[in-house]
């Protein structure tokens, strides 16, 4: 029986980093790690190890900044528009032609360009010229030393070099400069499920793609990455893996592993091979990261990542960048940050700090925060974040419409170029978004993003009238009246003018794995013992019609096993349905293809789109609007299965 590792400690942030910086310290590696000289066109991005001094002086001489005459200042004194000057053209003057960049003859000190001058003579080779006015001394003279002077300061040690740098170096003189030497990092992915991607897979493999993140962090921070092949769970295996990357490298990753189950072998590697500082922080997600010492001819820093996509990149974010940083001589990392509001409560374990990812746009004159899944292997909330909430331990969580600060992910400008939309899921918006982003090129403002929230028909009118989000896809039904969304928008947004636009008609129906084999054909074979149903969330505008529809015919929900079973979206239904957890689910005939399921249609819908007067009207949902009217948008929802674009873009009604 292998044995069980448990966590050591559960140690708030800050002291984790005081373990960690304590130790790398007195093993002489809290400072960068050596320098190394390098020629200028290969020193784009890295950081000065030494100041930079000017060799020279630039200019080195006294140049012409125009193209025209060198003459002595004092020569003109006496130029003026009723009193023209000449002056002869000769190599020792007083006049002398010189071009932009020439070194001005010794004599001169000032130049008068070719515009300001009337050549007498031959107009290539001019005898004379005359002034109309005089000219001050060094006037369109780069004079020696303008730019950067002979033994002065042009960059200090512990500079980022950007491209305008480079020439600043090349331009005092130099041809090289010296910098930091980039930290090397191996990363070893572990576990026997592992499968390499684009490898075929079956249950129970996981593609590995964590060190794929990691090394792309690590050169992003400035470092070199090494992704090392993955090792089987086997403790000795992990080990020699261990030993081999740590001898020409200052950093192993070792990813998965860290925790405290029976094939969990991270922290008794690092303790086999050093000494474990920390087992356990109280960050999610994260939570089972490990940090050690690794002994040997030179110590070596090591850090187990856990395995979950979110925990590896985050842990990233937390422990690593601010090392590599450390290493190159610079500050650590302050991403941008921008206020915004909350716009639904969240609870949070007391804890840990906890580093919630959201989705941030403007709406009106607020900015607001949409919290994304907070699963730890969901890496598309990652992909979808805006930015990072960090809710410190010991509070219980955040309230629906409180101020946070969010550390951005994405420029500030984007935000404001950002429409909201929050309500019922629908592919079209997923195309919609891609639309919208492929005609960025053409607007001088910026890429337009379309960023989508699936919380429900009437989650999305409640977002609406909070004043959360541009628009919401909303299609709920009236049992009373048969029409969709209108009584519903008069009950929850009774003081809101809002336009609906028609976005789609849409075939619901019963998703099914493929050639249907349990000959499922209306509502009624819900009622089956050997049917497992899938549901959607309460106040999703495909609860609302199921719950209208076996109403219907007196069948009660209590009658359907996995009823109470509940997905945010089509495609969660589907993916339940092709992985066999539900034998069927309600939705759209394009979540069934997409997943190559089958698919029995047994109603059709209209799914429109709910838009407060004031967005409607303005420039931010301009473009989309166009785009619902835009043949070639058309033409790509009109490939999807079960789509009817007949009266797509049009006002279906303006109520308030």
């Amino acid at each position: 029986m292998p044995r069980q590792s448990v966590y050591l400690e559960d140690i708030p942030l800050p002291e984790a980093w005081r373990r960690i910086s304590s130790a790398l310290e007195a093993a002489g590696l809290w400072q960068p790690l050596g320098a190394e000289t390098l020629p200028l066109d290969q020193a784009l991005g890295r950081v000065t190890a030494a100041p930079v001094w000017a060799l020279q002086s630039a200019p080195h001489y006294h140049a012409a900044a125009m193209d025209g005459y060198a003459v002595r200042a004092g020569d003109t004194a006496a130029a003026a528009d009723n009193h023209p000057l000449q002056l002869a053209v000769d190599p020792d003057g007083p006049a002398r032609y010189v071009d932009t960049g020439d070194a001005l003859p010794a004599w001169a000190d000032a130049v008068v360009p070719v515009e300001n001058v009337q050549p007498i003579g031959a107009a290539a080779r001019p005898e004379m010229i005359e002034l109309r006015a005089a000219l001050a001394p060094w006037t369109h003279v780069r004079a020696m030393g303008e730019d950067m002077v002979a033994t002065e300061l042009v960059l200090p040690a512990n500079h980022l070099l950007r491209p305008v740098d480079l020439g600043a170096i090349a331009g005092c003189g130099h041809n090289q400069v010296v910098v930091w030497r980039r930290p090397r990092a191996a990363i070893i992915p572990t576990g026997t499920e592992l499968v390499p991607a684009g490898a075929a897979v079956k249950p129970g493999d996981v593609i590995e793609y964590n060190s794929l993140v990691l090394a792309a962090q690590i050169e992003q921070w400035g470092g070199l990455a090494t992704r090392c092949a993955s090792v089987p769970d086997d403790l000795a295996q992990i080990a020699a893996a261990v030993a081999e990357a740590a001898r020409d490298h200052d950093l192993v990753l070792l990813n998965a592993g860290s925790s405290a189950g029976s094939e969990d072998f991270s922290a008794q590697v690092v303790e086999r091979l050093g000494t474990l500082l920390v087992h356990g922080v109280a960050v999610r997600p994260g939570h089972p990261v490990i940090a050690g010492l690794l002994a040997g001819q030179r110590p070596v820093p090591i850090l187990g990542i856990p395995g979950y996509p979110v925990s590896a990149a985050l842990t990233g974010e937390i422990f690593v960048q601010p090392l590599l940083a450390r290493w190159q001589g610079q500050p650590q990392a302050d991403p941008p940050a921008i206020s915004a509001q909350m716009t639904r409560k969240v609870l949070s374990p007391l804890g840990d700090d906890e580093y919630l990812r959201v989705t941030v746009g403007q709406v009106g004159d607020r900015v607001v925060a949409t919290p994304l899944s907070r699963g730890a292997g969901v890496i598309t909330s990652l992909v979808r974040a805006d930015g990072l909430v960090i809710i410190p331990r010991h509070q219980e969580g955040l309230n629906a419409g409180e101020t946070v600060t969010v550390r951005l992910y994405r420029p500030a400008e984007q935000i404001a170029r950002t429409i909201v939309a929050i309500g019922s899921h629908d592919l079209t918006l997923d195309l919609l978004a891609q639309f919208l982003a492929e005609r960025a090129p053409d607007d001088p403002r910026g890429a337009l993003r379309l960023a989508s929230a699936n919380v429900g028909s009437q989650g999305g009118l409640v977002a609406l009238r909070r004043r959360e989000a541009h628009l919401a896809g909303s299609h709920l039904l009236d049992a009373e009246t048969g029409v969709y969304n209108l009584s519903y928008i008069e009950r929850y947004l009774p003081d809101t003018p809002v336009v609906v636009v028609a976005l789609v008609g849409r075939e619901q129906g019963l998703i099914v794995p493929p050639g249907n084999p349990q000959q499922l054909r209306t509502l009624a074979d819900l009622s089956r013992p050997d049917v497992i149903f899938v549901n959607r969330q309460r106040g999703a505008g495909t609860r609302v019609l199921l719950d209208f529809e076996i109403g219907k015919i007196g069948l009660g929900a209590q009658e359907i096993r996995g009823y109470g079973r509940e997905e945010y979206t089509h495609l969660a239904v589907a993916a339940a349905v092709a992985s066999g957890v539900a034998t069927c689910g309600l939705g759209i005939a394009a979540a069934a293809r997409a997943l190559n399921l089958g698919f029995m249609p047994l109603f059709k819908e209209r799914y429109e789109l709910v838009i407060p007067r004031e967005h409607y009207d303005s420039p931010l949902l301009r473009p989309l609007l166009a785009a619902l009217r835009d043949p070639r948008f058309q033409a790509q929802v009109a490939a999807l299965p079960g789509y009817d674009i007949t009266h797509m873009g049009q006002v279906v009604a303006e109520l308030g």
